[in-house]
């Protein structure tokens, strides 16, 4: 049965994973017949809440048609009205759930689709993160407000749905569970990198504590670890580079790190990928991530620790190499490892782009059952 859909959330201009998925979504289910939209943001949340660019000039994937930019924080009074308007037209809503900060407007459109009599709109929570990383007490209440007031959740592992199960409360049909599919930047060509190694690695995204960057400059420092390797950390810093500058200095391998700071549009990531022997993800907790796949799509293998679902991706030995999180003795183990003789040859060899495909077919499967 084909359905009219909207989508609650980023969309270009506002950049990375997120506006990616919620555009993706968008034309994977219009390729199935559902009259699909998304309802974006005109402005998301004060800049205050988000030390870094927010958009992007140029999109970073093909823009979903019909897609609307009326959606302001600083216009609670639109809330009601949108939610009025979907609720006269719409069978399923989706709130794409990225940061507790988007819980009033989610909140403000659901009452208005709840004021309208006899409708029958489904609304469903779609959470890339249920809580955030780096939550307070505030965070918890206002997910669970929005949790409890809609008709089904969608998670993206079984350890983010036993999180939404407790706010939640019993008696309320458990979450379903579906995990990510791939959503990547169209980056253009991949360079195709020399025969032989750089001796380089590469860390790549938003860099914030739990992601572990301070475990990896740590690591980096280990013995056998071999004192030629060098870093390049790209992305955007929360706080600044100062701490970790300060943290590579203290351990003696300033020289050997670079801080390349600020959002890495697209078409600059396939010459970070060449110039790298490997991805390092040493997240100390994570959800879900896509850079596994990013990596793989450019040829590189990927060294991650076993949080959340970055495992899941990476065959252990065949393109990839893991550890324990937060361990840096670990860390420094698999590092040792990669650069043994032969070792990320033999892994670049066993690296294979994903096929998205039927990742997406089981996705929008789950969450239209939600």
């Amino acid at each position: 049965m084909n359905r009219r859909i909207t989508l609650v959330g980023p969309a270009h201009p506002y950049k990375g994973g997120g506006a990616r998925h919620t555009t993706e979504l968008a034309h994977r289910l219009a390729a199935q017949g559902h009259q699909a939209r998304i309802e974006s943001w005109l402005a998301q949340y004060p800049a205050a809440l988000y030390p870094g660019e927010q958009t992007v000039a140029d999109p970073e994937g093909e823009p979903f048609p019909d897609t609307r930019h009326d959606l302001a924080w600083y216009r609670p009074d639109g809330w009601f009205t949108r939610g009025r308007r979907l609720a006269r037209t719409e069978d399923l809503v989706v709130f794409t759930l990225f940061s507790p900060v988007q819980v009033p407007a989610y909140l403000g459109i659901l009452s208005g689709v709840r004021s309208a009599r006899a409708s029958r709109t489904r609304v469903v929570v779609l959470c890339h993160n249920v809580l955030p990383h780096e939550r307070r007490s505030v965070d918890v209440s206002l997910v669970r407000a929005l949790l409890r007031r809609v008709d089904g959740v969608l998670t993206h592992s079984g350890e983010q749905a036993h999180l939404a199960e407790g706010l939640l409360g019993p008696g309320r049909e458990r979450p379903v569970v579906a995990p990510m599919p791939p959503h990547l930047p169209e980056t253009g060509a991949r360079h195709e990198p020399a025969p032989g190694e750089r001796r380089h690695l590469l860390f790549l995204g938003i860099v914030r504590p739990y992601k572990g960057v301070d475990v990896l400059l740590r690591a980096l420092a280990e013995e056998g670890v071999p004192d030629d390797v060098t870093l390049t950390v790209a992305g955007e810093f929360w706080g600044g580079s100062a701490d970790l500058a300060a943290l590579a200095r203290g351990l003696g391998i300033a020289d050997r790190v670079r801080f390349r700071e600020g959002y890495v549009p697209a078409e600059e990531l396939p010459e970070l990928f060449a110039g790298a022997d490997a991805m390092v993800l040493p997240y100390r907790s994570a959800t879900a991530s896509q850079n596994v796949w990013l990596a793989h799509e450019h040829g590189l293998p990927v060294i991650a620790t076993r949080a959340g679902a970055l495992a899941d991706h990476v065959r252990e030995g065949v393109d990839g190499l893991l550890c324990a999180p937060g361990d840096v003795a670990d860390l420094a183990r698999v590092l040792g490892e990669f650069y043994q003789p032969g070792v990320p040859e033999k892994l670049r060899a066993g690296v294979r782009p994903v096929e998205a495909a039927p990742y997406w077919k089981d996705y929008t499967d789950r969450l239209l059952r939600a």
